[in-house]
């Protein structure tokens, strides 16, 4: 075997290496600075009584995993972006929940095993893929939050992008307070 064919069969092993470690296809992990899952980074043992907070919030924020273009009822994935932004400038804001549910309403996913401390001024970003299309076009997350008062008030906000035929698109969400 000489050195070319050499060097494409290590290529092509390497290649075939990384598709089994699940990590190295999450661009949430792989888009991290660390390399880590955003949300693991963040997650937090601390000694705050979260009964104590005096501010408590949940949010519904729409996502669109998939839209239809045209009278054919093309179906078009999308990837969709999820930010959550602490937007004080001294005090931390708390995560308690994100959960990501379908159009029916059925929960796919919780992505918190426990609360997470968002420092002030920092941002929560994660990815929901384009080819994860559990969700349709009715997804939603629902995401509590908790602050030591009212001034600890989050943005929180959704970026969807897919492409069809030659074109591109975007468009965004923001997350509405639910009434209990």
């Amino acid at each position: 075997m000489n050195k070319r064919s050499m060097s494409v069969l290590l290529a092509a092993m390497m290649v075939l290496a990384s598709g089994c470690d699940p990590s190295a296809q999450d661009p949430n992990v792989a888009l991290s600075k660390s390399h880590q899952d955003p949300i693991a980074e963040l997650e937090k043992t601390s000694n705050v009584e979260h009964g104590k907070l005096g501010y408590k919030q949940t949010f519904y924020v729409p996502i669109y995993s998939d839209i239809y273009t045209d009278k054919d009822n093309r179906k078009v994935l999308l990837s969709a972006t999820l930010s959550v932004r602490n937007t004080t400038l001294t005090k931390s804001l708390y995560v308690n929940k994100i959960d990501y549910y379908d159009t029916g309403g059925t929960l796919i996913k919780s992505y918190l095993t426990k609360p997470i401390e968002l420092p002030a001024m920092a941002t929560l970003n994660y990815i929901v893929e384009k080819e994860e299309n559990k969700g349709g076009s009715g997804a939603n997350f629902i995401i509590e939050v908790e602050g030591i008062d009212e001034t600890v008030r989050p943005v929180i906000e959704a970026v969807m992008i897919g492409n069809f035929s030659n074109k591109g698109f975007a468009f965004s969400t923001e997350g509405t307070p639910v009434v209990h």
